[in-house]
């Protein structure tokens, strides 16, 4: 279907390539298993995967926290709101916006590509899984845009 427009942002081979690692950064460490999920930049999931013995709804949670990264511009684990301020940001977005550790934005330079999440671990071991995918993502990227 050449012509068919598509939003700006990660292709499926990234997200997973993401997700993969993520999960391998988990288990490299000992974490408790994760979910992990990356969103497009319209919040619309692109890559779910739950590793096994996770519980199920890890994967719910992860995909909220990445798109409480993506709707807050900034990792979800940095947002500091008031309860009732963020009660009634999750009535809204019908309760997928999570501010703990664990969403992070997928960046190239200052350009928001999408967003991951994780969930399963404590919450900083779910960011720390994700923000590594991440940079090692960006890495790569820039070793092959020097090419």
């Amino acid at each position: 279907m050449s012509g068919t427009p598509r939003l700006p942002g990660l292709k499926l081979a990234e997200a997973d390539w993401l997700v993969q690692t993520a999960l391998a950064v988990g288990a490299e460490r000992g974490f408790p298993p994760l979910a992990v999920a990356v969103v497009d930049v319209a919040g619309a999931v692109i890559v779910l995967r739950r590793s096994d013995g996770g519980m199920p709804m890890t994967s719910r949670i992860a995909v909220a926290k990445a798109r409480t990264a993506l709707l807050a511009l900034q990792p979800s684990g940095l947002i500091n709101l008031p309860g009732g301020i963020v009660d009634s940001i999750q009535h809204l977005y019908g309760g997928d916006f999570v501010p703990w550790a664990g969403g992070v934005l997928v960046t190239d330079g200052e350009l928001i590509l999408g967003a991951a999440g994780a969930s399963g671990a404590h919450a900083v071991e779910d960011e720390e899984a994700v923000q590594t995918a991440v940079q090692r993502w960006q890495e790569n990227r820039s070793v092959d845009s020097q090419k």
